[in-house]
């Protein structure tokens, strides 16, 4: 895309304002920290010329081919998760994905009905890869608020279970992850799980809710502002973060 663009003699900005995005989209794409959505991808396409050849279109197509979940998960694992400075998740059913360890993945993919055993592994791959944004020199900032029946949930075996607890616990020392375990008396929560990113500068802070037959992602003003009340108001339910710890640690001597 960087090399078509420069002989083009165009801008990132320049080209930016064709795809209808911001120049430090236009980067993030010739550096692949960013996925383009289909529309972009064809967009390219009619830009460049290559609308027969359908460049970018396959491209984007392989690289779906690959991600190992759902479509309308795309957007967010690859383009806002990546990207994202802050992300505050609400849990009331199991660990967040981004804190799940394998086998725990495994066997929450594992009861999704009719799936075949390729499928699981290929999500339980894009599972791991997600959980890279870890990796890179600025981490985002995790902010995780679980139901206190998730540390009690049964998820494969007490093997499986201590594992991730202990996995819980190793990241709560990292300086950019706080986990607090919230009272099962919230009922502000009852709703169901969703994510807020917040952005960079210049880029639209997003959204994620999930239901029983997809996800939602959003960028509307008014949909981040409920979830945001709706994040503080579970979060006033929430034990301090080191009683959170605490508790993690107690629940995983139960599963002897």
């Amino acid at each position: 895309m960087r090399r078509l663009r420069r002989e083009a003699r165009w801008s990132q900005a320049a080209v930016g304002a064709r795809l209808g995005c911001t120049q430090t989209q236009v980067s993030r794409l010739e550096l692949a920290s960013r996925t383009p959505s289909q529309s972009d991808a064809e967009r390219l396409d009619q830009m460049f010329g290559l609308t027969k050849k359908q460049h970018f279109t396959l491209l984007y197509k392989r690289i779906f081919s690959h991600t190992g979940g759902p479509s309308w998960f795309l957007g967010w694992v690859d383009e806002i998760e990546p990207a994202a400075r802050v992300i505050r998740s609400w849990d009331p059913l199991l660990i967040p994905g981004l804190l799940q360890t394998e086998e725990y993945a495994r066997c929450v993919f594992a009861q999704s009905p009719r799936i075949t055993e390729e499928e699981v592994e290929a999500r339980v791959r894009a599972r791991l890869r997600r959980q890279r944004i870890f990796d890179r020199s600025d981490p985002p900032y995790l902010l995780v608020l679980m139901d206190e029946g998730v540390l009690r949930r049964r998820v494969g075996g007490p093997e499986v279970m201590r594992d991730q607890l202990d996995r819980l616990l190793e990241a709560a020392k990292l300086p950019n992850v706080c986990i607090q375990v919230v009272d099962p008396g919230c009922l502000a929560g009852m709703p169901g799980t969703f994510m807020i990113a917040e952005m960079p500068e210049g880029e639209p802070d997003a959204s994620y809710t999930d239901s029983a037959a997809e996800g939602r992602i959003s960028t509307n003003r008014d949909i981040l502002a409920s979830l945001s009340n709706r994040y503080e108001a579970i979060r006033r339910w929430a034990y301090p973060e080191h009683v959170s710890l605490r508790m993690i640690q107690e629940v995983r001597e139960e599963w002897a």
